[in-house]
């Protein structure tokens, strides 16, 4: 059974800027970077939290991360900005990216990044909320230009991947924070049961012969690899395969490079928009408009007995303030992990809380 440590926050925050700082990172995109992932573990988003940090590191080593340096401007018309990443910290390079957009969208009202060669940005509603705390609705998508996790609907070779996408808006009781990907599942999910051992409840993926499976090795297999199914499945996955187009073309089609460039290293394009609802009919008339929504929706009637309705980013809210007041619960696999990077680096080890 994998058992959980507590940890308190700052001191999970420190170590990981730590690791990375140490790994050659400079120390502000380390800094922003284990922010990010800390927050993202505090959501319970653990897959896409501090857990990257060994895989990061490993990228370091291998100089497929960027450890410093500047994006490059390709096109800035002022509304819209395209910038090659060349690889650095994803993380750090949305971050940036939004910083610059709440310079802009005050008079701009909309602005709009696509950014190529981007390092991985792990997880998108922590990004977005970063957009809803200072009262912006934000719309994120990424996908990996070199990876092939996720066949089309009808067919069973391997094409794009999750192809994740995120908006984020704010409300009187707290942001709604939507993330989900084209894929029922993702890459990291099913790299962790994996290792563990264990299979999916439902069958969320496809082997190499085009049959639905629980069995999340068929992402191991290399002649040919097996798939991750798009959301609705069997069924109705014309439904994912539309949003995961949807993706390409704002992330690869936008930012002028993708799959047709044939890239060999893990990246990420990004589509990032930040639109401030003072520009459109103004920030009261949307509050209004949404909270009524978001009370409607809270207010129906649970479908099982014992039940709720609660809206995307709820539970979050709720996690955060738990992760604060008691630590974030990690497992010992991920702690254990941490611990070697730290041994490796000559790092101080992390204590629990």
């Amino acid at each position: 059974m994998n058992t959980h440590t507590a940890v308190s926050a700052p001191a999970l925050t420190r170590f990981a800027q730590d690791l990375l700082s140490t790994a050659g990172v400079s120390d502000a995109k380390a800094a922003t970077v284990a922010r990010l992932l800390v927050l993202t573990d505090m959501m319970q988003r653990h897959t896409h939290g501090v857990a990257l940090i060994p895989l990061y590191l490993d990228q370091l080593r291998n100089n497929l991360m960027a450890k410093d340096g500047e994006p490059e401007m390709v096109k800035d018309t002022g509304a819209t900005i395209v910038w090659d990443g060349h690889y650095l910290p994803g993380l750090w390079l949305v971050d940036k990216a939004l910083n610059l957009a709440f310079e802009r969208v005050p008079e701009l009202g909309v602005v709009t990044f696509a950014i190529r060669r981007s390092h991985h940005i792990a997880c998108l509603a922590a990004l977005v909320k970063q957009a809803t705390d200072k009262g912006y609705v934000a719309i994120l998508a990424t996908s990996d230009p070199s990876g092939k996790f996720v066949a089309p609907f009808g067919g069973r070779d391997p094409v794009m991947t999750p192809n994740p996408f995120a908006i984020g808006y704010p409300g009187t009781q707290g942001p709604v924070l939507v993330d989900i990907s084209a894929s029922i599942t993702t890459v990291s999910m099913a790299r962790t049961k994996a290792a563990a051992g264990v299979e999916f409840d439902y069958p969320w993926l496809m082997d190499n012969q085009g049959n639905p499976t629980t069995d999340p090795r068929v992402l191991e297999q290399t002649t040919p690899r097996g798939s991750l199914m798009l959301l609705g499945g069997a069924e109705y996955g014309h439904k994912g395969f539309g949003l995961a187009l949807m993706v390409e073309a704002l992330t690869q089609g936008l930012s002028g490079q993708g799959r047709l460039d044939a890239p060999n290293r893990w990246g990420g394009n990004v589509f990032l928009q930040v639109l401030d609802p003072q520009a459109f009919a103004g920030t009261d008339s949307f509050l209004s408009q949404m909270d009524f929504i978001g009370d409607a929706c809270r207010a129906s009637s649970p479908a099982k007995d014992g039940g709720m309705v609660r809206l995307p980013g709820d539970q979050a809210a709720r996690n955060i303030a738990r992760a604060q007041s008691e630590g974030i619960r990690l497992s010992e696999a991920t702690l254990g992990k941490l611990a070697a990077c730290a041994e490796t680096l000559g790092v101080a080890p992390l204590l629990a809380a």
